[in-house]
């Protein structure tokens, strides 16, 4: 087998053979799937292979005063032929992981072969193709949790061992300082238990991150930012606690931690930095330090982490064992979120590459993956949602024709304020027959907007030959079986999003594009026509690397009894609108996405969506129905290249690059598309010419929306799975 070592004495990394190591009693062999690389442990100690004698020396104190005793009990010689022995060997790297358990060893009954299982321990979680690990070094992996997910167990651990130490109580603030890969979890942890949180870090990417997973604020240790957002979160009292997640020699995080504490407050530290702690700080407000020794009680203990030996949970209520499986279970019910965390995957064979780069700042990571060959399918197949093909020719150009002969089926409220006041005033329309479930609907759009014909017989209106195109405005629950019978009836459709609930609805709709050989089908996302979003677009320009897209929807709250809140029959809100949001960003993209990956808060109400694309660009769209009514609905920013856009509401738009281009701010009332959209629908239709949005773009988007359900259900990543 293959497994990632380093000689400590000249920093040399390798990949080498070694023998897979044998099953023994009391544990489990385990097949790696993912690793994950630390990106502060591992990293400090690759560094450290890479420096001098003197260098390692001054690094390690705490080994040379070991080698100073060897010397005075042992002798000169004796103790440099130990030392030159120990540094010019092989040392294995990693210590998270998860993988597939091959064989069990004698004792074991939790866990039988082919289960998947996240294992830790810097001797027994490596960063090799197979593992031995003890019992109480490993966990069962929840069902629903991704393996990717499932190698953070161990950093997890750590963290949360850290967050006990503090002791963190409902309604205190705490100051987490160094927002690398624990300290981001520490803060999604201390918010998951009711806690407000600050971060500290010199990185603004990170300070972002934080933000998004759930910190208040963040920001630079060094300016004011992070002591003007404790004394409005505290009253000017101090937090409550300190997390040290911080690395390197300065001593800036322990005197922080002393100055934003308040009296009697606590300072964990978890990460390896400098504690000189000043005296008088700390003396004068009673601080109480505490230290977070790894992943839990048991750590260190060979009878506990080799032999198997529990502690009674009634007198150690979280070992590491438990902290593990406690990790897991968070991240599997969505309280806890990793995928935003993982900076790179790499395959296990450019592990040597990968830590060269990682070493060199080339690559700039939280949280770094290996990858495995030989994973079996049920462990590391990502839930998937097929994007059918489109399976029909494109139907021939035709002459022009004028009048175009429309007929709606609906006529609720987003029929009537904002399709039918277009149509009704574009030269060249006929609105020929309104459908509705009502007789008094259909009457009152009538008068309103001249239709021809006012009825509630449906097949009256796919069987008039003389009707062009069809508008599906209902119910969503309705939307994809009125498509499928529409097209089938060689009708051109226009149906507002979404176009189908479910993979089912949305297969149906494609057989019958298959069977009629009909592929005239326009699904409402608007949002594309916009004409500021289009200018913006186009100054922005064509791009030659990956992008990042980041759109925050404040959908706000529903109306008590709004027919939108029927899940059961309706689909979610999400499955309802969240199309135009998708659509939006792959039109921006210009492509369509491979995989979408989401969480949510408890209800479903409030969710972040991120979705990746072929080149691996990413878009990110925070739907949220918590924000305040004030705040603008839709706010997107597109940065690559060098150039970012900015898209304010459709009000206003900016482009920054070479040159800073801000459109002129539109009125009050927002030009979102429709318009333009049904201009372009209306066009396709008389001429025959390709639809506004290709087909399978349309499939493409509706797969994805349906994918954001399909992860919430499972908790991890959905691969958007294309025919071969």
């Amino acid at each position: 087998m293959k497994q990632v070592v380093q000689n400590y004495k000249s920093g040399e990394l390798a990949v080498l053979d070694v023998p897979v190591p044998g099953c023994k009693p009391g544990g489990v062999l385990v097949r790696s799937a993912f690793s994950l690389i630390s990106t502060g442990t591992e990293m400090m100690k690759v560094s450290e292979a890479g420096m001098s004698m003197l260098g390692k020396a001054r690094s390690r104190p705490d080994q040379v005063a070991k080698v100073m005793q060897s010397v005075a009990t042992n002798g000169v010689p004796a103790t440099y032929r130990k030392v030159m022995g120990k540094l010019d060997s092989y040392t294995p790297l990693g210590y998270s992981l998860c993988g597939v358990v091959e064989q069990v060893g004698a004792g074991i009954d939790d866990v039988k072969v082919g289960d998947l299982v996240a294992c830790a321990g810097n001797e027994h979680a490596l960063h090799a193709e197979l593992n031995w690990v003890p019992k109480n070094l490993y966990a069962p992996v929840p069902d629903g949790l991704a393996p990717r997910h499932a190698a953070f167990g161990t950093v997890g651990s750590i963290a949360m061992q850290g967050v006990r130490q503090g002791e963190p109580q409902l309604g205190e603030v705490a100051l987490v300082i160094g927002l690398g890969l624990i300290g981001q979890l520490v803060v999604q942890l201390l918010a998951a238990a009711g806690v407000r949180v600050v971060g500290a870090d010199p990185d603004p990417a990170r300070c972002e991150l934080a933000e998004r997973l759930g910190a208040a604020a963040a920001g630079d240790p060094g300016s004011t930012a992070v002591e003007t957002a404790v004394a409005e979160l505290t009253d000017g009292h101090g937090v409550d606690q300190v997390y040290l997640a911080a690395g390197g020699g300065s001593n800036q995080p322990v005197e922080l931690a002393a100055r934003l504490c308040r009296d009697r407050g606590r300072v964990v530290d978890i990460g390896k930095c400098r504690l000189d702690l000043p005296w008088n700080a700390y003396y004068e407000k009673e601080l109480d330090v505490r230290f977070s020794r790894s992943y839990g009680p048991g750590r260190y203990d060979p009878e506990y982490e080799l032999q198997g030996r529990d502690y009674p949970i009634g007198y150690v209520r979280w070992t590491e064992r438990r902290n593990l499986a406690c990790f897991l279970d968070l991240m599997a019910r969505g309280k806890v979120d990793v995928e935003p965390l993982v900076s790179h995957v790499a395959d296990f064979d450019d592990a040597v590459e990968t830590y060269q780069r990682l070493k060199d700042g080339d690559l700039k990571a939280v949280a770094v993956l290996f990858r495995y060959p030989e994973q079996t399918e049920e462990a590391t197949q990502a839930p998937s949602v097929a994007v059918p093909e489109v399976k029909a020719k494109p139907s021939p150009v035709r002459a022009a024709k004028t009048p175009v002969r429309l007929a709606f089926v609906g006529a609720g409220n987003y029929a009537t304020s904002m399709l039918l006041p277009h149509l009704a005033q574009r030269e060249g329309v006929e609105l020929s027959t309104v459908v509705t479930t009502t007789a008094l609907s259909g009457a009152n759009a009538q008068r309103k907007f001249g239709f021809k014909e006012a009825t509630t017989d449906l097949d009256a209106v796919l069987g008039d030959k003389s009707v062009d195109a069809v508008f599906v405005v209902t119910r969503h629950s309705s939307h994809a079986e009125l498509t499928r019978q529409a097209l089938l009836a060689g009708k051109t459709v226009f149906v507002e999003k979404p176009l189908a609930l479910t993979e089912d609805e949305l297969a149906g709709v494609l057989a019958a594009v298959e069977e009629s050989g009909n592929d005239r089908l326009q699904v409402g996302f608007n949002r594309r026509f916009a004409p500021l979003l289009q200018e913006a677009r186009t100054r922005f320009g064509a791009r030659s690397g990956p992008a990042h897209l980041r759109y925050l929807v404040n959908a706000g709250r529903l109306d008590h009894g709004s027919w939108y809140l029927q899940q059961g029959s309706e689909g979610s809100r999400f499955v309802g609108e969240g199309g135009h949001f998708i659509d939006t960003a792959s039109w921006l993209l210009d492509a369509d996405p491979v995989s979408v990956y989401a969480t949510a808060t408890s209800g479903n109400e409030d969710l972040q969506v991120v979705l990746r694309y072929p080149d691996g660009s990413t878009a990110t769209i925070s739907y949220v129905t918590s924000g305040p009514s004030g705040f603008p609905k839709e706010t997107l920013d597109l940065v690559a290249d060098g150039r970012a856009l900015r898209l304010d509401d459709f009000v206003r738009a900016s482009v920054y690059g070479r040159k800073k281009w801000v459109s002129s701010r539109l009125p009050k009332a927002r030009d979102k598309g429709q318009n333009a959209e049904l201009a372009a629908f209306v066009k396709a239709v008389r001429t025959g010419e390709p639809m506004p949005v290709p087909l399978q773009s349309l499939v493409a988007t509706t797969a994805a929306t349906l994918a954001v359900q399909a992860g919430l259900a499972g908790g991890a990543p959905v691969t958007l799975a294309r025919p071969r």
